[in-house]
C-alpha cells in the first residue's frame, strides 16, 4: 500500500541567484506531527510565485521516493533530502506512470484529487543545483503531480494513502504531461484529456488551443504552450521591395507603398501583421531595423506601412525625410499573431494615434468580404490634423452593413467640428463605451500607446468583457516575464557592459539594440538580459516555450536541445546561441 513517507513545508524566502534575488517557496523541509491541510495550502507552507504555483488546482505537490532513487543514479548524487524537489508529500508508490488525472486518495482525514502534472520552471533547477532539471523531469517522464483538496483535515508522515476512486478517462500523469510538452498530441488523446472534469482549467485551455490550431492546419509550434501560433513566414531574412508610393496621412504619419523589386508576387499578410524594414541610414554604418504594421488590405502586389515621425527616431526620420520614390528597402515577410480571428460575432477595433495601422488592415479585410458582422471602429486622436486615415476609415465603415464609428479628440483644434470631424472630446474610456452600448461579447482588438492599452484593458474587464476576448498589439518591446525575480531594473535597454564582443551581430528589433555576440554568455537570453532587453522566460532549458521569439533572419544552434522545436521562423532564446548574424523581434 502507498504511504506518505515525508511531509514537507516551507515559507517563501529571498534567495540569491546569478546576481539577482528570487522570491521562492521551493525550499521545503520535513516536519513531524500532524498538520492541518486546507483547501489552498498546508499549515506552515507557502508559494512565492502565486501565478505559477499554489491555488486550488495546485494546493499540494507530490513526488515519489522511487524518483529520488532514479535521480540519484542518473545524476550520480547521494546528497538528496526529502523536499529536495519542492514537494509537499514524498510518497512511496503513486508513480507518474500509474496515477491518473482525476484519481482520488484519502490520507489521514484529508480527501485529495489529482489535477495536473507539475509545470517545471527554473527554480527546481536552482534548488537542485542542476540547471537542466526542468527539462530532465519532463524528458524522463517523472514530473510529479498536484493534488486538489476536496475535504480538509489533518495528516502526518507515515499515514497510509488509500485510493478511493479512479479518474474517469484513465490517463496517467506522465501521459498527460507528454501530451503537452513532447509533441505527442493526437486529436483523440487531446479530446480524451479534455473529457476529464478534474483536469485543471489551465491545462484544459492549453489542450483546447492545440485542437484549435490543428483545425486551422498548416501551422507549426505548440499553441498549448505559447497560446497561439502563426503560419510559417513566407521567406526567411529580407527581400528587396521598391518604394512606389508615398502619402502623408496626417501631420505626423507617412504611408509607404512597397512593391517587389523583382516583380514576383508577394505573400498576402494576415490582417494585423507587421513587417521589419532594414534601412541603410548612413553609409558604412550598421543597418537600422524597425518593425511596422501593414495598414491596408492584404495583397500579393504590394505592402503598405504607415510610419509616425518620432522625436529623435532614427528610423522614422530617415523614412520621412530621406527616403525617395524608387528607393529600395529590405523587408521581412509578414509576421505576428495579432490577427483578425474568424467568426460571426461582433468586432470592436479600438485604437489611438498610429495604433490605427494594424486594426485598419482588419477593417479593410472586413469591408472587402463584405462582412455581416457587427463592426465598431473606435478611435482616439489629438485633433483633425493628427488624425490619419480620416476619409479612408469612414469610407470603409460605410460599406459595412453593421458598421459603427466613434471618434474622440483629446485636444480639438479651433476648426475641428464636433459631430462632423469627431464625436466627442476627451479620450475613449469605460464610461464612453458603456454609453455607446458596445457589446460585451465582442472580440476587441486594441492598439495604441502603452498607457492607452493599460487603461482600456482595465476598463474593458470592469465592464465585464472576457479577458479571452481582448487582443492587443504593442509597439516597442513587450513586457518581460521573469517569474520570482524581485528588485529594480534599469529603465532602458543598453549595450552590454565591458568590451564589445567579437561574435555575430545580434539585433533586438523592438528594443533598438544591436551588439556583437560574446561567447561568455550561455544563451541569447543571457545576452538579452545583459542588454536589459525585456525578455520572457520561465524554465530556461527549452521546455515551456515562454521565451519563444520570432527570428526575422539568421540561424542558431541549441545547447541543450529543446524538448520540442519552436514554430518555424522562431527560436527559443533560453537555450540557443547565434550561428550567424541574428535579427530577433525582441
Amino acid at each position: 500500500m502507498a504511504k506518505l513517507v515525508s511531509l514537507n513545508v516551507g515559507l517563501p524566502r529571498d534567495v540569491s541567484w546569478e546576481g539577482r534575488t528570487v522570491h521562492t517557496g521551493i525550499w521545503k523541509n520535513p516536519v513531524l506531527g500532524r498538520r492541518l491541510v486546507r483547501r489552498l495550502n498546508i499549515d506552515g507552507d507557502g508559494q512565492g510565485d502565486l501565478e505559477g504555483h499554489g491555488g486550488e488546482q495546485r494546493a499540494v505537490f507530490v513526488y515519489q521516493k522511487d524518483s529520488y532513487h532514479y535521480w540519484e543514479k542518473q545524476l550520480r548524487r547521494n546528497d538528496f533530502t526529502y523536499g529536495q524537489f519542492g514537494e509537499n508529500f514524498t510518497v512511496d508508490g503513486l508513480g507518474d506512470d500509474e496515477v491518473c488525472i482525476g484519481d482520488r486518495f484519502k490520507i489521514g482525514s484529508v480527501l485529495f484529487e489529482v489535477t495536473q502534472p507539475r509545470v517545471t520552471c527554473y527554480r527546481v533547477g536552482m534548488r537542485m543545483n542542476e540547471p537542466r532539471m526542468p527539462a530532465l523531469l519532463v524528458a524522463h517522464h517523472r514530473p510529479g503531480f498536484y493534488f486538489r483538496v476536496l475535504q480538509e483535515g489533518e495528516l502526518q508522515s507515515g499515514d497510509e494513502i488509500i485510493k478511493v476512486a479512479d479518474g474517469p478517462a484513465r490517463m496517467t500523469v506522465a501521459e498527460v504531461d507528454a501530451l503537452l510538452y513532447l509533441n505527442t498530441s493526437p486529436r483523440e488523446k487531446l479530446q480524451k484529456a479534455l473529457s476529464i472534469p478534474a483536469l485543471s482549467p489551465g491545462w484544459q485551455q492549453s489542450f483546447r488551443a492545440i485542437l484549435e490550431e490543428q483545425e486551422k492546419g498548416g501551422t507549426t509550434g505548440n499553441a498549448g504552450l505559447i497560446g497561439t501560433t502563426e503560419p510559417p513566414p513566407a521567406w526567411s531574412g529580407f527581400r528587396p521591395l521598391r518604394v512606389s508610393g508615398m502619402n502623408h496621412e496626417s501631420s505626423s504619419v507617412l504611408s509607404l507603398v512597397l512593391n517587389a523589386a523583382d516583380g514576383k508576387p508577394l505573400s498576402p499578410a494576415l490582417p494585423g501583421q507587421y513587417v521589419v524594414l532594414r534601412m541603410r541610414v548612413k553609409p558604412n554604418a550598421p543597418a537600422v531595423l524597425r518593425n511596422y504594421s501593414l495598414s491596408d488590405l492584404p495583397s500579393t502586389d504590394h505592402y503598405r506601412v504607415s510610419v509616425k515621425l518620432e522625436e529623435h527616431g532614427v528610423g522614422s526620420s530617415y523614412l520621412h525625410h530621406d527616403l525617395r520614390l524608387g528607393d529600395v528597402l529590405d523587408v521581412s515577410a509578414p509576421r505576428g499573431t495579432f490577427t483578425l480571428g474568424r467568426g460571426d460575432g461582433p468586432v470592436v477595433l479600438l485604437s489611438a494615434g498610429v495604433g490605427a495601422t494594424p486594426v485598419l488592415a482588419m477593417l479593410h479585410a472586413l469591408a472587402a468580404e463584405p462582412s455581416k458582422r457587427e463592426v465598431w471602429w473606435l478611435y482616439g486622436a489629438r485633433n483633425r490634423a493628427e488624425h490619419p486615415f480620416f476619409e479612408e476609415s469612414r469610407r470603409l465603415i460605410k460599406t459595412l452593413e453593421h458598421g459603427r464609428s466613434y471618434i474622440c479628440y483629446s485636444r480639438p483644434g479651433e476648426k475641428d467640428r464636433l459631430g462632423s470631424d469627431f464625436d466627442a472630446p476627451g479620450r475613449i474610456d469605460s464610461a464612453g463605451l458603456e454609453q455607446l452600448g458596445v457589446p460585451r461579447e465582442a472580440d476587441y482588438y486594441l492598439c495604441g500607446p502603452a498607457p492607452f492599452l493599460r487603461d482600456l484593458k482595465v476598463d474593458l474587464l470592469a465592464l465585464g468583457v472576457s479577458s479571452a476576448g481582448v487582443h492587443e498589439e504593442i509597439f516597442g518591446a513587450e513586457g518581460s516575464i521573469t517569474p520570482g525575480i524581485i528588485g529594480p531594473t534599469s529603465a532602458k535597454p543598453h549595450q552590454p557592459a565591458g568590451a564589445p564582443g567579437t561574435g555575430p551581430r545580434v539585433s533586438f528589433v523592438r528594443s533598438g539594440i544591436d551588439a556583437n555576440w560574446d561567447p561568455k554568455y550561455q544563451s541569447v537570453l543571457e545576452f538579452a538580459e545583459a542588454c536589459n532587453v525585456p525578455a520572457r522566460w520561465s524554465c530556461r532549458t527549452g521546455v515551456c516555450h515562454t521565451c519563444e521569439t520570432a527570428m526575422i533572419s539568421g540561424n542558431v544552434s541549441y545547447n541543450p536541445e529543446a524538448l520540442q522545436p519552436p514554430a518555424d521562423g522562431s527560436v527559443l532564446i533560453c537555450c540557443c546561441r547565434p550561428s550567424e548574424e541574428l535579427v530577433l523581434d525582441l
